[in-house]
């Protein structure tokens, strides 16, 4: 049997959960051999990452995630807000927890994330900064300001716990990777 030959038709969604954050619940499939099975999943509004440049500094922040009771050295991130589109969205996440401001963004890439499980789509955006003003923290925000030399983001963002070779051994996350590989890739770094 041609495994491709299939619908993958919908018998069944349900969601199980909302949390105000995401919703999760299954979809029950019809698999191409007859079948079915459910697949389970979490949807996710839309998020951006920034990548701010600060003349020779990219801007990250450092963030306590209750999820893995870690600190992590982040760029800037945060969830596309109806009627945003993920340049806006980003000028406005990286004034909100940075107070930096740039004039632009620029959508570096969009993608979606584990495909396996979420609904959700990122995208990365670059920004040059212009100046530097007060930040606008919501009740759940508590990050702190660092930069990091162009030249040490990768190291930075490749740092624990995939290594230690990160700044005062703070691990970074995916979507930091993700967002300074494509800065560099595209030359911004």
């Amino acid at each position: 049997m041609d495994m491709e030959d299939g619908d993958w038709s919908v018998t069944e969604s349900r969601t199980e959960y909302e949390t105000g954050w995401y919703d999760g619940g299954y979809d029950e499939v019809k698999q191409p051999d007859g079948t079915t099975k459910k697949y389970y999943w979490a949807e996710m509004p839309d998020a951006v990452v920034v990548v701010a440049r600060d003349g020779d500094d990219v801007v990250f922040v450092e963030q306590y995630r209750p999820a893995v009771r870690e600190k992590h050295l982040e760029l800037v991130a945060g969830i596309v807000e109806d009627g945003e589109g993920y340049e806006e969205a980003g000028l406005r996440e990286l004034r909100e927890e940075t107070g930096f401001v740039g004039d632009e963004a620029h959508v570096l890439q969009e993608y979606r994330v584990a495909t396996g499980v979420l609904r959700h789509t990122r995208a990365v955006v670059y920004v040059d900064v212009e100046e530097r003003g007060e930040t606008s923290l919501g009740d759940n925000e508590f990050p702190s300001v660092r930069r990091v030399p162009a030249d040490e983001a990768l190291n930075v963002a490749r740092g624990a716990p995939a290594n230690d070779a990160t700044l005062e051994g703070m691990p970074a996350n995916d979507a930091t990777l993700e967002g300074i590989l494509l800065a560099r890739e595209d030359g911004y770094l």
